[in-house]
């Protein structure tokens, strides 16, 4: 569970990261690479609820998942999409990723590659991980209709799924730094920030939340 005196806090971070973005069906599902097999539960999930006829999963490892994925996070999350389903040959994968960059980088590759017309995506990934993902999808391919989407997990439901309230807390941190300072590198394009989002974010680094930290 996550500790009283952070967890207003965390739930600031934990809203201002959730795009609040309506489902509907998309030329193609992507689903990026990380610990969170929920990642690959949605994907499945979605595709069988007709979102879209083509799911790419993009993501080679990180340390942060080389032990729960030794085979990969595509690979792994291709094998769970399988068996619950998903037809092998509608899944495409990039197993070479190592961030949110190359993953839509690659992924659009592969959907060319099949020949494909792609003018919506339906992006799939952690919680806290949607307004990075769109922030880099817009910057690296503009023209294409960006739908955000994760697994409905309360707060407290997401940290019970992952069992580590530190690294969950830490990436949260960790992806809210992320917003400000890709777009000031150019990887992604600008978001707003409410203040009172930047002042919890002061308040966890101060509290030790800082190994995500670039």
């Amino acid at each position: 569970m996550l500790p009283n005196a952070i967890r207003s806090d965390v739930e600031k971070l934990w809203a201002y990261h959730n795009m609040g973005h309506s489902l509907r069906p998309c030329d193609a599902g992507i689903g990026l690479g990380s610990h969170d097999l929920g990642v690959a539960i949605i994907a499945a999930e979605l595709f069988h609820r007709d979102m879209y006829p083509w799911l790419v999963f993009s993501g080679a490892n990180a340390p942060t998942t080389i032990e729960r994925f030794p085979q990969g996070e595509a690979v792994a999350y291709r094998d769970y999409a399988v068996e619950h389903g998903v037809p092998a040959d509608a899944i495409l994968i990039d197993p070479t990723a190592t961030n949110t960059e190359q993953n839509i980088k690659f992924s659009r590759t592969l959907l060319e590659e099949q020949g494909l017309a792609v003018s919506s995506v339906l992006l799939m990934s952690r919680p806290y991980q949607q307004r990075r993902a769109y922030a880099t999808c817009k910057k690296l391919w503009p023209e294409v209709d960006v739908i955000c989407y994760s697994r409905p997990l309360t707060l407290d439901d997401y940290v019970t799924s992952i069992g580590d309230t530190k690294k969950v807390v830490d990436m949260l941190v960790g992806d809210t730094q992320r917003i400000e300072v890709y777009a000031e590198r150019g990887f992604a394009i600008p978001q707003p920030m409410p203040d009172e989002v930047k002042e919890a974010f002061t308040r966890l680094v101060a509290a030790g939340y800082v190994s995500r930290l670039v």
